[in-house]
């Protein structure tokens, strides 16, 4: 007892003292990259990535100077957290690059509008006579190439289109940009160059729109799901895992979300059984479905939810939560198109609530009504508020916040993830219904792991991911299908899915390390990490153990050994 209080005493004092030896190089480098990207704003272009890696380059070499022995345990942290940052956005830019490097032709004509554009940055004055002919020329070059563009060869992909009619859209609002600055500024500019920019203007955004359609039709095969993604093979997937330091094969992480499925579905039995469903746990849920409320009552239950989700935390002394964090949170409703990638919450200060809408069709409104009934949102609601993203959020802006946006996925979905766990361990569903609430989402977090492997690695197309999560998780079709396009069509990256629960079995490892052991409390525990900040879940327990932390440190903690089952 004595050595956990002097441990949780130095961990407390550590909280006091955010600044460490890197802490500085950090925030600037933060701060150089925003500048860079305010002043050029075209990023698609040789000039962005040339700079960007440039940036990369000189950080890498910085940290590389450091005298590392010297460093204070939270400076070997912070130099592991912005090493691996760099190397990381570094090795993906320079992907970036060589893929617009493949596309760039398309542009080839532009050359006096990229010059145009970065005099503008520079203050030159034009020569409006000039200028006027580069509008014209480049006008006219345009819409050859619209008008020849079936002529050419189809580009391979769907994202090779995009990118391609994504390098005339940022030419286009460049050039518009600089085009503004001058007009109605300078009577001769505005004078000699008004009806060339805007034929321009004009044939640039017909170019962009035609680019954007002119893949393989026949290579973006849609089966039947509307979903087209692009499955990022073995080779990707092993080099993401590196960068968040996680040590395991695609094969190894799925052979656990399958275990954690099977774990699931043996509870779900459970409390289907006690329901007097027997083991068809399915209708078990499809009862626990039917148990949604109104869509005009929704919003005060989830109030309810978030309050009464801290109440707990605080009777049971499991966690400090500030008065500022618990005043601050606030609802949204999300629109009937944003519920296609989202039919559930979002979070953080707001928490966004999906609900049916009057433009909705009947079938899609009870949809929603049954997948966002209150034992579902048992598990969400405090996933998404206290003590999940609202409360990570608002001690990420108070405690080291310049490890704040040099993190991972795994840490921020690990958290909440690793609080569905222990609430459902310590008895916190009132009732089965609850249970098969809280279980139907830990049943979704195993089977992202599975199906999103299994999808980039070429096993599983879209359509069978939407029915693997119908048919083996019980849910409704529309929210599947926008889970799966969530997955693979918007801006989440491939590991983000299966991080949520591998997050989680991260911390609960680390609280067995940590707690189970004697060194902390649970409390002590909490407190600590929650104050830490975002950053991979492996470094954060080198300082929570006080692990050696050698310069040249490789990813080695084998935490789904640790801990087997939460």
């Amino acid at each position: 007892m004595r050595y956990s209080l002097i441990l949780f005493l130095l961990f407390s004092s550590a909280l006091c003292s955010f600044a460490t030896e890197i802490a500085d190089a950090m925030n600037s480098y933060r701060a150089d990259k925003s500048a860079i990207e305010r002043l050029l704003g075209n990023n698609r272009s040789d000039e962005y990535y040339k700079r960007i890696d440039k940036l990369y380059a000189d950080w890498l070499l910085y940290l590389e100077k450091q005298d590392y022995k010297k460093l204070s345990q939270d400076g070997k942290v912070d130099y592991h957290i912005f090493k691996n940052y760099l190397q990381k956005e570094k090795y993906f830019h320079l992907q970036a690059y060589d893929e617009y490097k493949e596309v760039k032709y398309v542009a080839d004509f532009a050359s006096s509008l990229y010059q145009f554009n970065e005099n503008r940055r520079r203050a030159i004055q034009p020569k409006p006579k000039e200028i006027s002919k580069v509008f014209s020329d480049a006008e006219e070059a345009v819409t050859a190439l619209t008008k020849n563009i079936g002529k050419s060869t189809a580009f391979n992909s769907w994202q090779t289109a995009e990118l391609a009619s994504e390098v005339i859209s940022a030419l286009r609002n460049s050039t518009d940009n600089a085009y503004k600055f001058y007009f109605d500024y300078d009577p001769e500019f505005s004078w000699w160059t008004k009806t060339p920019y805007e034929k321009l203007a004009k044939a640039l955004k017909s170019y962009e729109e035609a680019l954007k359609m002119h893949y393989d039709k026949t290579k973006a095969i849609d089966d039947g799901s509307g979903i087209i993604g692009k499955p990022i093979g073995r080779e990707a997937l092993e080099k993401e895992f590196a960068f968040e330091y996680i040590p395991y094969t695609p094969e190894e992480l799925i052979a656990e979300g399958k275990k954690q499925y099977a774990w699931c579905e043996a509870e779900m039995i459970k409390a289907s059984q006690k329901l007097g469903f027997g083991k068809d746990w399915k209708k078990a849920l499809e009862h626990t479905k039917d148990k949604y409320l109104p869509a005009g009552e929704w919003p005060e239950e989830v109030g309810k939810l978030a309050v009464e989700a801290v109440d707990y935390l605080e009777k049971n002394d499991l966690l400090t939560i500030p008065e500022t964090a618990k005043e601050t949170w606030r609802m949204v409703m999300i629109s009937q198109e944003a519920q296609k990638l989202n039919p559930f919450f979002l979070g953080g200060e707001s928490i966004w609530i999906s609900y049916p809408t009057s433009g909705m069709t009947h079938t899609e409104k009870m949809m929603s009504l049954r997948g966002n009934n209150p034992h579902f949102s048992r598990a969400t609601v405090h996933h998404e508020l206290i003590p999940g993203h609202h409360l990570q959020q608002y001690m990420n802006a108070r405690h080291y916040p310049h490890r704040n946006n040099f993190g991972t996925a795994f840490w921020v979905e690990g958290w909440p993830l690793y609080w569905e766990f222990t609430l459902y361990e310590r008895g916190y569903p009132r009732n089965e219904e609850d249970k098969i609430g809280m279980l139907f989402w830990r049943m979704h977090r195993a089977a992202r792991i599975i199906f999103s492997l299994e999808y980039h690695l070429g096993n599983m197309t879209p359509q069978q991911c939407i029915d693997f999560l119908v048919d083996k998780v019980g849910h409704e079709r529309f929210n599947a299908e926008a889970e799966v396009r969530r997955s693979f069509t918007s801006r989440y990256g491939p590991l983000y899915q299966l991080a949520y629960m591998t997050g989680g079995l991260q911390v609960m490892a680390l609280k067995k390390e940590c707690v189970d052991s004697g060194k902390m409390t649970l409390k002590q525990f909490n407190d600590t990490f929650i104050r830490q900040n975002n950053m991979p879940i492996e470094l954060l327990r080198t300082k929570m153990l006080n692990i050696d932390l050698p310069k040249d440190y490789k990813s080695n903690w084998k935490f789904l050994a640790e801990h087997k089952r939460p």
